[in-house]
């Protein structure tokens, strides 16, 4: 049982259970610490090394629904909390989330990428309160790595 007041804490509050690391899919560390700054690599939205979903979200078929997309932009985060934990030793070290960076396969004609990364947005707030509220950009991309919908990086500040 986690103590009250530590991150472990509020996840289990928000009956989120952390994920293992995700293994990298190329030649990169999930993570890498310079100074008091954690970075790190985009994460994808695997559950227990699968992806729930692939493909582009807005397309006329319909296969990725921003929702869903919305949802997989939430597990990304959850990978990317989980690379800053192996790193830094536990997420209560987090100061504040500082940039979170989404990308978004998608359609051309769709624009509604800053509402599919507020799935990871919202979760750091939740998790963080204040301490995780961010920089962000959310950039719609032709494709992402094994056809994931979406991608996130996280930067953050430890103490």
């Amino acid at each position: 049982m986690s103590e009250p007041g530590t991150v472990a804490h509020r996840l289990a509050e928000l009956g989120i259970t952390l994920p293992r690391v995700a293994a990298p899919v190329a030649a990169y560390v999930p993570a890498v610490r310079s100074g008091n700054h954690v970075w790190t690599a985009g994460q994808l939205p695997f559950v227990d090394g699968v992806l729930p979903v692939t493909g582009k979200v807005g397309t006329a078929d319909g296969l990725v629904t921003p929702e869903q997309a919305r949802e997989m932009a939430r597990i990304a985060a959850l990978n990317a909390l989980a690379a800053v934990g192996e790193l830094a030793g536990s997420l209560d070290r987090i100061r504040r989330v500082v940039k979170v960076v989404g990308f978004v396969a998608s359609d051309p004609s769709f624009t509604g990428q800053p509402q599919v990364v507020n799935g990871a947005s919202e979760l750091l707030g939740q998790v963080f309160g204040e301490a995780g509220v961010h920089a962000r950009s959310a950039v719609g991309v032709t494709v992402l790595p094994l056809d994931a919908p979406v991608e996130v990086e996280l930067v953050v500040e430890l103490r």
